[in-house]
């Protein structure tokens, strides 16, 4: 074999293998899993050499997206419901689902002070507007509106909501003074594990169902090693490092 032979064969292989090794990998992302996922990215391509497009949105429009054929091969849900009913659909792979975060609930405003250390802020009138995520599309909206409930005050705040789409949305009309103060994801106002900005409250578990992250393959992502690789690289102690300092628990 000459060695303008061997050459030739080597280039022949590292074109075939370069693509496998360098393929982008599509994501519907949880709103409020935004920051965690734009600092596992590009560790995630280090480690592999594969590129996530990541897509951040509610979980429920996100899920119809991926019902309605959108070409998304990981799912990154808010819940652990969306990705068992995918699975049952057929939209997902079964058995590919497992909880990579357990998400915190915290009221929060940007006014230093207004809220305090047990949410009592709630009960009285230092706010005109309180921010939520829809109920009905975003499991932290729905968490929301338990906790409300819990503390007996769904009924009389009911004229103060103003609902978000995602729970990006219910962050954003906070942050921009739309509203005083509202329910938002703790990743997304801790920084360095203290509160990056104003005032919080990190609410109780036990005033709303555990805010139980899933991810799963979804059937485009089926026989995809950059898919496969994702889901690998977010069990793995890096991974789990940047979720844990991102505001989430995690399983064990």
């Amino acid at each position: 074999m000459t060695i303008r032979l061997v050459y030739a064969l080597i280039v022949a292989w590292v074109l075939a293998v370069a693509p496998a090794r360098a393929a982008e990998v599509q994501v519907a992302v949880a709103a409020n899993f935004t920051a965690p996922m734009q600092k596992l990215a590009p560790l995630f391509e280090q480690q592999t050499g594969h590129k996530v497009v990541a897509s951040f949105g509610s979980t429920g429009k996100l899920a119809a997206q991926v019902q309605n054929g959108a070409p998304f091969e990981v799912f990154l849900a808010a819940d652990d419901e969306t990705p068992a009913k995918l699975e049952r659909n057929g939209a997902a792979v079964s058995g590919s689902r497992f909880t990579y975060a357990i998400g915190r609930l915290v009221l929060w405003s940007r006014q230093v002070g207004l809220v305090d250390g047990k949410g009592e802020v709630l009960r009285g009138d230092a706010f005109d507007r309180l921010a939520i995520a829809d109920p009905r599309l975003a499991p932290y909206g729905a968490a929301a509106a338990q906790t409300l409930r819990a503390l007996g005050l769904y009924e009389r705040l009911q004229a103060r909501l103003i609902t978000g789409e995602s729970i990006t949305q219910a962050h954003q009309f906070v942050a921009t003074g739309n509203a005083q103060l509202g329910f938002v994801a703790l990743s997304q106002v801790q920084v360095d594990a203290r509160i990056a900005e104003g005032s919080a409250w990190v609410v109780p578990d036990r005033l709303h169902e555990p805010i139980v992250q899933q991810a799963v393959l979804l059937s485009h992502g089926r026989d995809k090693p950059a898919a496969a690789a994702l889901l690998q690289f977010l069990r793995s102690e890096t991974a789990r490092a940047v979720i844990r300092g991102g505001g989430y628990d995690l399983p064990p």
